[in-house]
């Protein structure tokens, strides 16, 4: 049985089958949730990572969890916010990669921070309606998956936004 589930938690700390990395286009770890979940991971995080040779924006690619309790990281590239009309686009893009590949490798459980809404500017707002949108919709293309989806928020004012973005979407 699929699920989404909205917490206010460390997403390093998360015990699930994959986590979302929030990357940039190099994968060799930067600010935010980059950095945090290249920290947390360790040193094998990077050396995988620069094998990779980077990642395009929408895209996604996976890597071991190394000291993190996710046995594994999938890293996608938000969109720096424009306001152009392929922000949207790839940011839908790296949710259904994400999920895909998480397909792809088995995986049953994935959490994921708030992509592009931090340092990549993306409103708040829109990014976690796109999110949820997105999630939902592949949940119900793939009904014959299970998935467990976590929604980790980084502090109570996401939370909010995410839980009013799921109530938007309960009702559509």
């Amino acid at each position: 049985m699929s699920n989404i589930e909205i917490k206010v938690c460390d997403i390093t700390k998360l015990n699930c089958d994959a986590i979302v990395n929030a990357a940039n286009n190099s994968l060799l770890g930067g600010g935010g949730v980059d950095g945090a979940i290249h920290r947390a991971a360790g040193e094998g995080l990077l050396q995988e990572c620069r094998t990779l040779n980077g990642c395009k924006t929408g895209e996604a690619k996976v890597t071991r969890g190394y000291n993190l309790p996710a046995k594994y990281v999938i890293h996608t590239v938000g969109p720096i916010y424009s306001g152009s009309p392929e922000d949207p686009i790839m940011l839908i893009d790296c949710y259904i990669n994400s999920l895909d590949l998480a397909k792809q490798f088995n995986l049953h459980s994935i959490a994921f921070p708030a992509i592009s809404a931090g340092v990549y500017g993306y409103p708040k707002k829109e990014a976690a309606t796109i999110a949820v949108l997105t999630v939902n919709e592949w949940l119900k293309d793939n009904s014959d998956y299970d998935m467990s989806v976590i929604f980790s928020c980084f502090d109570t004012q996401m939370y909010d936004i995410y839980m009013n973005a799921i109530n938007i979407v309960s009702k559509v």
